[in-house]
């Protein structure tokens, strides 16, 4: 026991030194735009395929799975309000966080570990580029930026997938639905759910570039840097959310 301890806290102060230089290498020059713009594209635009059919769903079934519960209250009017607040707060940003943990953190780890025991990145040290830099802060800051996108088109995704899953069994016009959709929300509901999107990022980048950094012992390891790098970003994810959701708690407490 004392031993799993001690590595796990050994693996948390490793990241936290590395998450430390992400913030000191990402305020010097040379910042590496280009290699931005495509991680931004790899990360946000090749994950909207995924996001849209995972928003489109979830949508749908809570609004078909609340459906019978809410009828029985006779409060089935309440289902739009119901379904948009549940996907804005929680299950939207929470769901696109673990899809792109397990999509991006993975290909992240993986890429690296590869370029890591191909010795790549050590041939950019020679050549006097900062691998750092131009791996892992260009990655992780699109990270970054695309998650909390990604999880608001999941937002909007889900709000249609419940229109139609509402309009099954009865018939709402666009404009009703949409009209409760809006009418139940306020600003606090979206902006606690989006700053938390931007945790989940940082996370998922920076893991996934700190397992491919550290992979190890041939090609066996690049696979074992991708599988690290889901976990330990999904686990992460679950904690920030807890954490989130304390602190928003409290807010509405006071």
């Amino acid at each position: 026991m004392e031993t799993f301890f001690k590595k796990n806290f050994t693996l948390v102060g490793k990241i936290a030194s590395f998450s430390a230089r992400f913030f000191k290498e990402i305020f010097r020059s040379g910042f590496e735009y280009k290699e931005f713009i495509r991680q931004c594209f790899v990360v946000g635009y090749q994950s909207l395929p995924l996001v849209t059919i995972t928003g489109f769903i979830m949508g749908l079934v809570l609004t078909i799975q609340s459906r019978p519960a809410m009828s029985r209250f006779g409060a089935e009017s309440l289902i739009p309000s119901m379904v948009s607040l549940s996907l804005i707060r929680e299950i939207a940003p929470v769901i696109t966080a673990l899809i792109c943990a397990g999509r991006v953190s993975s290909g992240i780890g993986a890429e690296l570990g590869s370029m890591k025991v191909t010795e790549q990145i050590d041939a950019m040290e020679v050549s006097a580029i900062n691998p750092y830099r131009y791996l892992v802060v260009t990655r992780t800051l699109a990270t970054m930026l695309m998650i909390p996108v990604l999880a608001i088109y999941a937002d909007l995704i889900g709000i249609a997938g419940g229109f139609v899953g509402v309009n099954i069994h009865n018939d709402h016009n666009i404009q009703y639905y949409f009209s409760h959709v809006f009418e139940s929300l306020e600003y606090v509901d979206l902006l606690p759910a989006t700053v938390k999107t931007f945790f989940f990022g940082f996370f998922i980048g920076i893991i996934g570039c700190y397992e491919g950094f550290n992979a190890s012992g041939g090609t066996k390891s690049v696979g074992k840097a991708a599988n690290s790098a889901v976990v330990s970003a999904s686990l992460i994810i679950f904690i920030i959310d807890l954490i989130a959701v304390q602190l928003t708690d409290l807010f509405f407490e006071l």
